[in-house]
């Protein structure tokens, strides 16, 4: 028998609030902003912090994860987690503009699916490279 998960913190609001807080991660949008090129270069190529997991030079951008070595994280690259993140992050994120169809203002436009590949290094990020390219054999 499979047991469900307790809430430790089911009464203390203050607590439960700053427990989610500090384990907060980023949202889909905020990483569809992360994986344009001049972003995406500046998050592979960071300086050595020591504060952070592997001096902070293993990064996955599509989960906003900092890895302690690169086997490590070329091991997080085939785990469920990461790949239902770029699942996630094939649609496009949710706009103003789409607001305003959903309120009767416009016509509503279905929203495309996009290609996402793994990006592990430097040489991942160009042009011909499939990290942003919009698939129109999905429609």
């Amino acid at each position: 028998m499979v047991y469900r998960r307790k809430k430790h913190h089911k009464e203390n609001l203050h607590i439960k609030k700053a427990h989610r807080t500090k384990r907060r991660t980023k949202d889909l949008d905020e990483i569809d902003a992360d994986l344009k090129e001049e972003n995406a270069i500046k998050l592979i190529n960071q300086e050595v912090d020591f504060d952070k997991p592997g001096a902070a030079q293993n990064y996955c951008i599509h989960c906003a994860r900092y890895f302690v070595d690169q086997k490590a994280l070329h091991d997080h690259f085939k785990t469920k987690v990461h790949k239902r993140r770029l699942k996630a992050l094939e649609e496009e994120p949710y706009t103003v503009e789409d607001s305003e169809r959903a309120a009767g203002k416009g016509n509503f436009v279905q929203p495309k699916k996009r290609k996402i590949e793994t990006i592990a290094s430097e040489e991942d990020i160009n042009k011909e490279a499939k990290v942003m390219k919009v698939d129109d054999e999905a429609e």
